[in-house]
């Protein structure tokens, strides 16, 4: 069972109870990856859909936990990244 983190009001009271075995306060079941976006998103792009494919989206990203753009973004990426090559 995952015990409480304390509140915090200061960042040396945070210093201090990171720097600690916190084992205690995590139960690594419940834990979700996150992906951060650094690269500044300066373009847009105008794109129609059909409405079923546009709910699907939506659903998709729902069920991810990201808004449904994010969500069309980060498909994009998959899809342009190279891939590693097993026959080389």
């Amino acid at each position: 069972m995952s015990r409480r983190a304390p509140r915090l009001r200061t960042d040396d009271e945070a210093e201090k109870f990171l720097n600690q075995d916190l084992s205690g306060y995590l139960d690594p079941a419940g834990l979700v990856p996150l992906r951060f976006e650094f690269e500044a998103k300066n373009k847009s792009v105008n794109l129609r859909l059909s409405k079923g494919l546009l709910d699907a989206v939506r659903a998709q990203a729902e069920r991810a936990g990201i808004p449904y753009q994010r969500f069309i973004r980060m498909t994009l990426e998959r899809a342009v990244q190279p891939q590693n090559d097993s026959r080389k």
